[in-house]
């Protein structure tokens, strides 16, 4: 495509201009091969989601198998390590569409996420006996439950949402934040615990919290038409594992349910993100006033933004209540560092990129998060520590006197505080190396169709239709071909 051609000129005068225009050197390549569905599928994101999966779970099994651990408790823990993935990354994906796209800069996630496992839970749970001292539920089905947490939440973002939206800077934050908290102590106070309506007992538990029917849809559905044995033995026959995969296949079909939501996720605000109203956001987010002045109702975007992705937040509380919580929830689940945690993730990822995002909750999950403990118990499988030392000074003591071993088992027992530590040091180094993530800082296109013609390359023509070299945040190349 010509760079320095005079404006006006056509593709025929920049043909007779003898070189004095610059353009791009010539390629080598098929010009079919940028068509190619295979090429398109290795360039495209959905590539780099699936090799840092592999990578991860490739980590996973060689430590495991360095360690000794057996199949089937490898298995389990990539189970359930597939399953905290996916509902990090939801919560992710809801984030970026209100910070990476809006810059809303909210940090009240855990309310929403509260909000919509209570409220999940409240409109499942079966009916309270007459005469029993605990609260029950409306007995309603898995997918009403559903939805009541996505339009509960969304309802409390519009609520929040009417003061703070015309806020800026760190107000928003602090009103999030305060929300997060208010919610919080809502569900533990005895108040609300059980409150008899319509002849119904019903209520939030208080500091107990609520408990769940525990027969899942997967118990009754597939267990009873023995799909899951089916899959144990099919397993057992092709990697030799004994027949001792039945309980985690149950984690596996949960964590292909949530696996399939992540991926309707990313689909709603890549959507999102290439339409007209996803371009607002967007311009709200680099200069609000601009999009102001240029007749864009910014408030009434901001709401929109901030409520769909209130509404996300909600849904994924209520599958992670379900799913990872056993159905049951109390209020010190929704701690605000549960907040920190998302916002870790996409940090990690890139702020504004959907595949950022979703890599990151896989890095922070897989690596900072539950990568400390798994290394913890692969390592005591082979070595047994002594008792650790009660201090600091008593670890650092070994050291001093080079025998490692004091400080290593101080190292391994407090694995689980040490690794907080070791996500602050993550966090500095990547503020320092690279602030934007992984994926931040990409290019967008401005449209979901070009805007511009480019040159073909079979003819040298100038074609409406065609896509230009820059890659979305999908990060696949345009495809556009000439068109008729």
């Amino acid at each position: 495509m010509s760079g320095g051609s005079d404006p006006g000129s056509g593709p025929d005068s920049e043909a007779s201009s003898g070189g004095d225009a610059q353009s791009d050197p010539p390629s080598d390549a098929d010009p079919a091969s940028a068509d190619d569905p295979l090429t398109r599928v290795r360039e495209s994101d959905v590539s780099l989601i699936v090799g840092g999966f592999l990578a991860l779970y490739l980590g996973y099994v060689l430590v495991g198998i360095v360690a000794g651990l057996s199949p089937r408790g490898i298995f389990a823990t990539v189970t359930q390590l597939t399953l905290l993935i996916a509902i990090y990354a939801m919560l992710t994906l809801s984030l970026n569409l209100h910070w990476g796209y809006t810059g809303l800069f909210n940090i009240g996630i855990v309310g929403f996420m509260a909000v919509g496992g209570y409220t999940f839970l409240m409109l499942t749970m079966q009916v309270a006996e007459p005469g029993v001292r605990s609260a029950g539920g409306l007995g309603l089905p898995f997918v009403v439950g559903l939805a009541g947490a996505v339009v509960a939440a969304a309802v409390l973002g519009f609520v929040v949402g009417l003061p703070s939206l015309r806020l800026r800077a760190d107000y928003l934050a602090i009103t999030t934040i305060a929300m997060a908290e208010i919610v919080r102590y809502f569900y533990q106070s005895n108040a609300f615990q059980q409150v008899e309506l319509f002849g119904m007992s019903l209520g939030t538990g208080g500091g107990s919290g609520l408990v769940g029917d525990s027969t899942t849809p997967f118990d009754r559905y597939v267990y009873e038409a023995g799909w899951s044995e089916g899959l144990v033995d099919f397993l057992d026959e092709t990697f030799r594992i004994s027949g001792t995969l039945g309980p985690p296949i149950e984690t596996l079909f949960d964590a292909i349910v949530l696996l399939v939501v992540v991926a309707g996720f990313y689909w709603l605000l890549k959507r999102t993100g290439g339409s007209p109203f996803g371009r607002v956001l967007k311009a709200i987010r680099e200069d609000e006033d601009v999009a102001n002045a240029l007749g864009k109702d910014t408030g009434r975007f901001k709401m929109k933004s901030f409520m769909l992705g209130c509404a996300l937040m909600g849904l994924a509380g209520a599958l992670y209540v379900y799913f990872q919580l056993g159905n049951t929830v109390n209020p010190t689940v929704f701690r605000p560092r549960l907040t920190f945690f998302v916002w870790v993730a996409l940090i990690l990822g890139g702020a504004g990129s959907n595949t950022g995002s979703v890599l990151g909750a896989a890095l922070f999950v897989g690596i900072l998060f539950r990568g400390p403990l798994y290394v913890k118990n692969a390592v005591e499988n082979i070595v047994a520590f002594p008792d650790s030392p009660a201090t600091v000074a008593g670890a650092l003591g070994g050291l001093l006197s080079l025998d490692p071993v004091p400080f290593l088992a101080f190292l391994f027992d407090n694995m689980g505080s040490l690794r907080i530590i070791l996500l602050g040091v993550v966090l500095i180094v990547l503020m320092k190396r690279r602030p934007q993530g992984l994926l931040g800082h990409r290019k967008e296109t401005a449209a979901a169709v070009p805007l511009v013609p480019t040159e073909t390359t079979a003819t040298g023509g100038l074609t409406p239709g065609s896509e230009g070299p820059e890659a979305t945040d999908g990060g696949e190349p345009g495809g556009g071909g000439e068109r008729p």
